[in-house]
């Protein structure tokens, strides 16, 4: 019999399931059989299943794939499934964004909750950073496309990340070592060791170290930027007392530390260039090279940042009734910190950033999974309580030449209005942007979510099964906003620099809000023949509004009277000036609406030449109310609602084996739309626009090998073509990324009876230089920064496991 791999997913959910390359290495004929792609089991609706038979799209990888196509986080997904991407900028808190089919939550923001939700180990993680970490001890991964909820705790409106810790066994001892060495002095070193201490417990205990140096290097210093080192630990105890009861306890701690990231790539020179290379070199730094590929960036200051992610899972099972009980508490703690980095991303020593995000996590999920014998229903039922509290702030210092930039840059405008002013009899007035701290930012959020969902499952005789499920969700948020301080802008003629911009000192604000929802699903899985599964569903997704916590989200200097009134009248003036002539209007409303997803999907999975092909197509439609949307505009974070949007297309993936070990994936998605409705309400460089992150067309073209040369010692090889058509990767402009091809390759060998592997391996061989991220350069009106993709890389890995 063909052998099985098994996902181990608690809380995995409706998708449709797509054969992808990523199993390609173990798809071989066991001894006698006549060969045929391996057969995988996944528990996506909550009890174990053939992918192929599972009426919903899931990508799954077991940790053998993961390391082959060098996915050790969630940066490099792509290399595993076309559909699915990641984009991070300065701080990863803020700015992590996960993409399926197009569809996610885009730009940087506080307080965002993603619209791809992340799971590690049947726990909701609120930011897409926790899976920035490198992974440890990771059994499996599965995607899943689409809104889900009818079966997790959380609801998300584009889809679901589900990361599996590989469990302890009181079967027998078990230990793994596996060790990457790369250029660029890149180290990932794992180990593993599993140890049964009687019948019914078992400890498994893992550990990680890496470092690596930045792809930048300061032309000044020769410094590496953008450097990481990370260190993590997980502890699991395993007590299975009887066949009805489970308790597994899993307790991690992850700390890395680096001068990350604010070494980025000019990608569009704007007007005020010239001033920033001049005050580059007058402060003793070298102007670095305008063309990407060399990789050369001037940044001052230290630029630390430290990022801890620690807690706690309580996973329990007990059989109950006709049915299996289970339990998932968790317990985290996530903060980031970051230490005199360099926010204008130049070598003009103009400003300072220090800024800090402290998440604490509570959840508890409860569900309960059954067979209704009288009509022939598979069942789930659940309850799901989430708390959350966040601790953010930002302390703001000019350095020591943000008084000669900004009296040089203002030079022209204040000559005009200090004329005015005078022939008004009125003092003049000058930008203060002297080194020193000008302001200390405290900003906080609270998030409650309640949730009761239920799905069933009706077979229909032989072929045709029903599904059908609701979900009724509460999700109370809070955010706030306070200047702690705020430097004074004396009533001479000296004024601070962002009060006299008219955007600070902003209004500070507590607010509140409340969203209540239905949600759901509903499908219907038809299997004509044996190897064919046609499905259609309907999916109801939906996530939360929340308050935007920011400095400006309740708006600026302009909309703050009492600050506005203690300036002098020639200060007030010249704000007014400056800003076009605006006049003081009302604090604005920092909340922002939920975000609802009607989506519909028709699929078919297709298994023929004696089960040695497999086609699986998807076909989607979304249509999106109020898509969320975070901005970076200026100086200002702004989150929007866009009215309306539509985003459908089509999911293609073949899987071939072309001899027994030699297999070829051909994986493409084809978005023909994924654009914004018409709304004078947004942005126009949103309105009746494409989606940022969403090209029309990727793909992956896959050949796996692990076939025998001898008895003891199997040949391993992968090479992968991936393909990404153009696209936009600005949310607050019309910055394009053309098309990017790359190429990746592994090769290899292992020898099967003792669990070693040798593999040197190459990501980017090409070298292709492409951007992945676009932004509007703070403090240069018309200038544009962007984050570059992974250069060449290359490296050796050993892996051993007895």
């Amino acid at each position: 019999m063909k052998g099985i791999w098994r996902a181990s997913t608690a809380g995995a959910i409706v998708a449709a399931v797509i054969a992808t390359p990523v199993f390609a290495q173990d798809a071989q004929a066991d001894a006698g059989d006549s060969g045929g792609l391996q057969e995988i089991v996944v528990t996506a609706q909550r009890r174990a299943e053939n992918l192929q038979n599972v009426p919903i799209a899931i990508t799954a990888a077991n940790s053998d794939t993961l390391a082959q196509a060098r996915v050790d986080n969630v940066s490099n997904i792509g290399t595993i499934t076309p559909s699915v991407t990641f984009r991070v900028s300065n701080i990863s808190s803020s700015s992590a964004n996960l993409v399926i089919r197009g569809l996610g939550t885009t730009g940087n923001s506080r307080s965002f909750e993603g619209s791809v939700g992340v799971f590690i180990d049947g726990v909701y993680r609120t930011r897409a950073a926790a899976a920035l970490q490198n992974f440890l001890d990771i059994d499996n991964l599965q995607v899943l496309r689409g809104p889900q909820g009818t079966l997790f705790g959380k609801n998300t409106t584009a889809g679901a990340l589900l990361l599996a810790s590989a469990k302890p066994s009181t079967a027998r001892p078990e230990f793994l070592f596996d060790a990457t060495y790369g250029n660029y002095d890149s180290l990932i070193v794992k180990a593993a060791g599993n140890v049964p201490l009687t019948d019914t417990l078992a400890l498994r205990v893992a550990g990680l170290a890496s470092k690596r140096d930045g792809f930048y290097t300061n032309p000044t210093n020769g410094e590496h930027l953008n450097n990481d080192a990370t260190q993590a630990v997980k502890a699991q105890l395993l007590f299975e007392p009887s066949a009805d009861v489970t308790i597994r306890l899993i307790g991690d701690y992850s700390h890395s530390a680096g001068n990350c990231c604010y070494a980025t790539t000019n990608l569009k020179d704007g007007p005020t260039q010239p001033l920033v290379d001049f005050l580059t070199v007058a402060n003793g730094g070298v102007v670095p090279s305008k063309d990407p590929s060399d990789w050369e960036q001037t940044l001052n200051g230290d630029g630390h940042q430290t990022i801890e992610d620690y807690g706690g899972t309580l996973q329990m099972d007990f059989g109950l009734g006709a049915g299996t009980l289970k339990s998932v508490t968790a317990l985290r703690k996530f903060t980031v910190d970051q230490k005199d980095m360099d926010p204008d991303f130049t070598g003009a020593d103009i400003f300072r950033y220090y800024e800090n995000f402290s998440s604490r996590f509570f959840s508890q999920e409860l569900t309960y999974n059954t067979k209704i014998e009288a009509l022939n229903a598979d069942a789930v039922f659940g309850a799901f309580f989430s708390d959350e509290k966040l601790e953010m702030g930002r302390t703001l210092p000019w350095a020591s030449q943000g008084q000669a930039y900004w009296s040089t840059l203002l030079a022209g405008p204040l000559a005009g209005i200090n004329a005015y002013l005078a022939s008004q009899g009125l003092g003049p007035v000058s930008p203060n942007a002297t080194p020193g701290t000008w302001a200390v930012e405290k900003m906080r959020g609270k998030a409650k979510s309640y949730a009761g969902f239920a799905h069933l499952d009706f077979a229909v005789g032989d072929k045709v099964n029903v599904i059908a499920g609701l979900r009724y969700s509460v999700e109370k948020k809070q955010g706030s906003f306070s200047n702690p301080f705020y430097r004074a802008s004396p009533n001479g003629s000296s004024t601070e620099l962002f009060t006299l911009l008219g955007l600070a000192p902003s209004p500070a604000y507590d607010r509140e809000i409340t969203n209540k929802a239905l949600s759901g699903t509903f499908g219907l899985q038809y299997r004509p023949v044996n190897d064919v599964m046609l499905y259609a569903t309907y999916n109801r997704g939906f996530k939360a509004g929340g308050v935007n916590i920011d400095a400006n989200a309740a708006g600026t200097l302009l909309n703050n009277a009492a600050a506005f009134a203690k300036l002098s009248p020639s200060q007030q003036i010249a704000v007014s000036l400056l800003n076009g002539r605006a006049g003081l209007s009302a604090p604005k409303d920092p909340t922002y609406k939920p975000e609802t997803v009607n989506a519909f999907e028709v699929g078919a999975k297709i298994q023929y030449l004696n089960r040695r092909a497999r086609t699986n197509i998807a076909l989607f439609y979304y249509d999106l109310s109020n898509l969320q949307v975070a901005q970076f505009v200026g100086l200002q974070f702004t989150v929007l609602n866009a009215k309306s949007a539509k985003d459908y297309g089509v999911e293609l993936e073949n899987l071939f084996e072309l001899t027994d070990g030699v297999t070829l994936a051909i994986d493409g998605t084809w978005i023909p739309k994924a654009d914004f409705g018409k709304d004078a309400n947004i942005d126009p460089v949103l309105s009746d626009k494409r989606f940022r992150f969403a090209p029309e067309l990727s793909g992956n073209v896959t050949l796996n090998v692990d076939k025998p040369i001898s008895d003891t010692v199997n040949l391993t090889a992968r090479a992968q073509y991936q393909y990404t058509s153009s696209q936009l990767i600005n949310t607050a402009g019309l910055t394009e990324q053309g098309a990017v091809s790359l190429v990746n390759a592994n090769l290899g060998f292992k020898l099967p009876k003792s669990g070693l592997t040798v593999e040197g391996w190459v990501q980017n061989l090409f070298d292709k230089t492409y951007f992945t991220y676009g932004f509007a350069t703070p403090l240069q009106t018309g200038d544009v920064n962007g984050y570059l993709g992974a250069p060449r890389t290359y490296g050796i890995r050993v892996r051993a496991a007895f």
